[in-house]
Formats: C-alpha cells, sequence, structure tokens
C-alpha cells in the first residue's frame, strides 16, 4: 500500500527478490496539469507494468474495497507513505500489516519526517518497521536501521538513501515475520520531535534567526517543496524560492535579512554571517544557478530579503 516514488522502490525491490506481490492499493487517479490530463500514481503505474492487480480506493472503509482486499488473501500487508488504515483493512491479514517510516521512531512520527531531521540539525536518521495500530506511527517496532546525515545533505539525497535503506530493511522484515523469529519493541510516548505537514508557514525563511538553522533549513526543503522568501527592492516585492547555499560565519555589521551582491554572488546577511544563494527561483522565472540570473537580473542597493 502506497503511491510515490519512495513506495514504488519498495515495492521494486519486493517484487526484484520473488515475493509474491498479491495486489496492490494504491491513490485514485487525480486531474493535473493544465489539460487535467488524469494522473497516475508512480505506484500504480510500476505494478501494471508487472500484472499485479491494482485496487484505488476513495473510502477505505466501503463494502466492496474491503471485499476485493480480503479475495487477495494477503499473509501480510505493507504501508509505504499510505494513509491512515482503519482496524478493518490493517487487521485483516493474518501475520499482521507493518509500516516502513523514514524514521527512528518514536522521533519524527508524522507527515514530513526526512525534512524534519534536516531541518532540526540531526546528525542521524534511519528507517523503522513497525506493526500499524489504531494510532499514527506509534505501533510496536520490528526492525529499526540508522544512517548519517552529512553536513552538505539535501532532503532531495537523503530521501534516496532512506528509499534504498528502506528497501533492504522491508524485505528483511517479510522474511523476519514469515518465520516468526522476530521481537517487537513498544515505542516511547514522545512528542518532542515531530515532523508535521509541510505548509507555506513552517516553509518560509526566518531571516533573523541563525546562520545554522537557516542553512539547515533550506537544505532540509532542497528540491521540494523548498524554502521561500520575499525579497524586497525598488518598492516591489518578489516571491523566491531557495535551493542550494554555502554558509560563511564571520562577523557584520548588516541587518539580518540585507542582500549583498555582485556580478558573480548574491550572499545574505544573518546571525554570525552570510548564506550564499548558489540557486535560486523568482517567481515567473526558471529555477536556475545564481551566475545565470545575473546575466539578466540586477539586486538593487536597498535590495533585502523579508
Amino acid at each position: 500500500m502506497g503511491t510515490p516514488d519512495f513506495a514504488t522502490s519498495i515495492l521494486q525491490h519486493l517484487v526484484d527478490n520473488n515475493f509474491d506481490v498479491v495486489g496492490v492499493v494504491t491513490a485514485a487517479d487525480k486531474p493535473a496539469g493544465r489539460g487535467l490530463k488524469m494522473n497516475e500514481s508512480s505506484v500504480k503505474k510500476y505494478a501494471q507494468s508487472q500484472n499485479i492487480p491494482v485496487l484505488q480506493p476513495t473510502n477505505l472503509k466501503s463494502e466492496s474495497f474491503l471485499t476485493s482486499l480480503k479475495d487477495f488473501n494477503a499473509d501480510i500487508q505493507i504501508v509505504v507513505a499510505f494513509r491512515m488504515l482503519p482496524k478493518e483493512v490493517w487487521s485483516m491479514p493474518k501475520m499482521g500489516t507493518f509500516n516502513l517510516h523514514a524514521s527512528l521512531l518514536p522521533e519524527y512520527r508524522g507527515a514530513a519526517p526526512i525534512h524534519w531531521a534536516i531541518i532540526n540539525g540531526e546528525k542521524k536518521t534511519g528507517v523503522t518497521t513497525f506493526f500499524i495500530d489504531d494510532k499514527i506511527d506509534t505501533g510496536e517496532i520490528i526492525l529499526q536501521r540508522e544512517i548519517e546525515i552529512t553536513e552538505i545533505e539535501t532532503v532531495g539525497t537523503l530521501h534516496d538513501k532512506l528509499m534504498h535503506l528502506g528497501a533492504d530493511l522491508v524485505s528483511e522484515t517479510v522474511e523476519s515475520i514469515s518465520r516468526r523469529d522476530f521481537k517487537t519493541t513498544k515505542q516511547l510516548d514522545i512528542e518532542e520531535k515531530s515532523a508535521p505537514k509541510l505548509t507555506p508557514d513552517n516553509t518560509k525563511i526566518d531571516w533573523s534567526e541563525t546562520l545554522e538553522n537557516i542553512y539547515n533549513k533550506i537544505r532540509g526543503l532542497n528540491p521540494f517543496p523548498a524554502a521561500w522568501t520575499i525579497i524586497q527592492m525598488n518598492n516591489e516585492e518578489i516571491l523566491a524560492k531557495i535551493y542550494a547555499v554555502e554558509k560563511e560565519k564571520t562577523s557584520h555589521s548588516l541587518n539580518y535579512g540585507t542582500i549583498v551582491s555582485n556580478k558573480k554572488e548574491v550572499k545574505v546577511a544573518v546571525q554570525n554571517g552570510f548564506i550564499h544563494i548558489l540557486e535560486i527561483k523568482l517567481s515567473g522565472k526558471r529555477q536556475m544557478n545564481i551566475k545565470s540570473l545575473l546575466n539578466g537580473f540586477t539586486f538593487s542597493e536597498d535590495a533585502k530579503m523579508l
């Protein structure tokens, strides 16, 4: 059960390693783009390429869906980046339903664990398999694997590392459950480190924050959905998304958010240093490296980030 590329990689790993995948459950097709062409999930496309039956319920409690799911007669259900399941669904298979979560639970329960681990400056994260219960990301842990978060990690690079680590862990979990040679661990009830849904409010850059915090936030949102800001110059406000950056720790007397630019570089003054912008997307323009932008765009002397 899953929808995005992250889930597809796990499904493909199971197929490649000769597990008997009897069915797939994924999101319903949605209209997308200017032509409102129906967009199929990554998981659906892969499943169909392998002739695996696909269910796309809009209501997980509907009789027709529950009947079709039961007809699969699955031993185990595996959930990767899907929806919260009702008890009728997760309690169905005789060996249980487990979830793969991209954090070291109980830390970073929620919708965006990979992003928040980087945003919060963590030095390590990982993947966890756990049996689903009636709450979100709280079930008993089956297995965990840990990975280092490097100083230059982005959510894009870490996503791919965890995707491959997760694929191996899911296979190992299925084998352990099949052999019944596993022991589960109850999760501690902690709420300090959560991974809430990303919104326009929590993805906006606060230039009064510290150098480290701003640097972590930008790389923790690169490439998706991207940290954003407002550029104020010449009595105009321009919406901008910031992607790749570097940090420079130094002292200065500039106001936070002040833009310092020349023909080759753009940097923004923050607490105890500067954020050097390497890739940016201005409203109405394509994403580009800073040198390409500066070929046809000039920041005014009074330009600043709000």
